[in-house]
């Protein structure tokens, strides 16, 4: 249970500052926080992009997301600068619900690797 409250309490606040810094009033949703971790990945700065480079960088997002659980592996940058994945192991069939706690915490997970929470 302690770790589930910690989870929720890392995610709210993490939701609160991204909002913050990132929104116009609107509290970012999971897939809003997706996106922005995918445009950090990315590392090309703030700039337009177009619908079929929003859906990469949620593929480039879930990608970086999860490889710390194994299951992709960063593979090589385009001539553009993307980062590519490759699958090293599928992901599980989980439900609706499991699907979103898995993202929450590699989430915060991220972010606590690039030190987002010092001091929480």
């Amino acid at each position: 249970m302690q770790k589930d409250s910690l989870l929720k309490e890392k995610w709210n606040y993490l939701v609160e500052k991204l909002t913050d810094r990132f929104s116009d009033g609107e509290e970012l949703n999971l897939d809003g926080i997706i996106y922005l971790v995918g445009v950090q990945e990315l590392g090309q700065g703030k700039r337009k992009f177009k619908k079929d480079e929003k859906v990469n960088l949620m593929h480039i997002a879930i990608c970086r997301l999860l490889e710390p659980y194994g299951y992709y592996e960063f593979d090589f940058f385009d001539d553009d600068g993307w980062p590519h994945y490759k699958t090293v192991e599928n992901l599980p069939n989980l439900k609706p619900g499991e699907q979103t706690v898995l993202m929450k915490e590699a989430i915060v997970q991220y972010f606590e690797s690039i030190g987002f929470f010092n001091p929480l």
